[in-house]
């Protein structure tokens, strides 16, 4: 399958509008990028009807090296760690045979109501283990 058809897999080439002065992706947009491959792979998730809000706790970025206006960028989502109530994620940021950054995302369960923290619903982990990283 094409690397770009899969859901946790997004391609992009870097726009101009996304480098700095010096040629480089501002740091903002690694973590937007991030933020848009994890939307689309969690698009696919089963859906729930009583399904509790996720809400971002925690968001980092390790850059390896800059990229650049028009590189050919994958950004590959996998699920790191599966808490009682929280899942974790790792995009990983590739330009051809190089790791770029990775982007750590990790996500709190919450009632709808009160958003107070609630367990992960069990279909959601069982969907979420098949993509371990």
């Amino acid at each position: 399958m094409n690397a770009a058809m899969r859901s946790n897999i997004v391609q992009i080439h870097v726009p101009f509008r996304d480098v700095d002065m010096n040629g480089q992706m501002f740091l903002g947009s690694y973590i937007s990028y991030a933020e848009s491959a994890l939307a689309k792979f969690w698009s696919e998730r089963p859906e729930l009807a009583d399904e509790p809000l996720y809400v971002a706790s925690k968001i980092t970025c390790i850059l390896h090296r800059p990229l650049r206006y028009d590189e050919m960028v994958l950004f590959t989502t996998a699920v790191d760690k599966i808490g009682v109530r929280s899942v974790g994620f790792i995009i990983a940021v590739d330009t051809g045979d190089e790791r770029a950054a990775e982007v750590e995302i990790v996500w709190q369960a919450q009632t709808r109501e009160d958003k107070a923290p609630v367990p992960l619903p069990e279909v959601t982990r069982d969907w979420l283990y098949g993509f371990m990283n």
